[in-house]
């Protein structure tokens, strides 16, 4: 009845989720209404409600069959492998989680590591910390203050001070 339509509904059902897998980041933003134009494209195939039952019904236990396989076989697996990071940054390797505790350099001077523009390294009380400017340079070697700390953000401006 909607073959043409019930067609092209499916084709860019399949297409939203190849976009949903390969290029778009985060989940479902394109997959869920490429899932539900691709179901709704088979119920339309279907020449009245029981045969269109019947079909998304296929549809899912196909589904359920080629995935099985695919878990059986290792295929669905190697898949996974190259679409996910399976790599894990462990403290052993270097890897650290920053420090929370940046409200204790509030108030604090130190010197400039690096050009801030506006990110970049300071050393405060004998650490070096990572820091930014509220949008100004500093040259290296500069003095500097910590004006506020926003979590892990540490905002310092050039000490006029000293």
């Amino acid at each position: 009845m909607f073959v043409g339509l019930a067609l092209s509904l499916i084709i860019l059902g399949l297409i939203l989720i190849f976009l949903e897998i390969f290029i778009l980041p985060g989940f479902g933003m394109a997959g869920i209404p490429g899932l539900l134009l691709m179901l709704f494209g088979v119920y339309l195939a279907a020449d009245n409600f029981a045969e269109g039952v019947i079909y998304l019904l296929v549809t899912f236990l196909a589904t359920g069959l080629l995935i099985f396989i695919g878990l059986k076989t290792g295929h669905l697996k190697k898949l996974w492998r190259r679409i996910s990071l399976e790599e894990k940054q462990s403290s052993n390797e270097g890897y650290v989680a920053p420090k929370e505790e940046y409200v204790q350099y509030l108030g604090k001077t130190g010197t400039a590591l690096t050009l801030l523009r506006p990110a970049g390294s300071a050393l405060i009380d004998g650490e070096k910390v990572d820091v930014v400017t509220e949008g100004s340079y500093i040259s290296k070697g500069s003095k500097i203050k910590v004006i506020a700390v926003e979590g892990t953000r540490v905002i310092v401006a050039k000490d006029e001070e000293n």
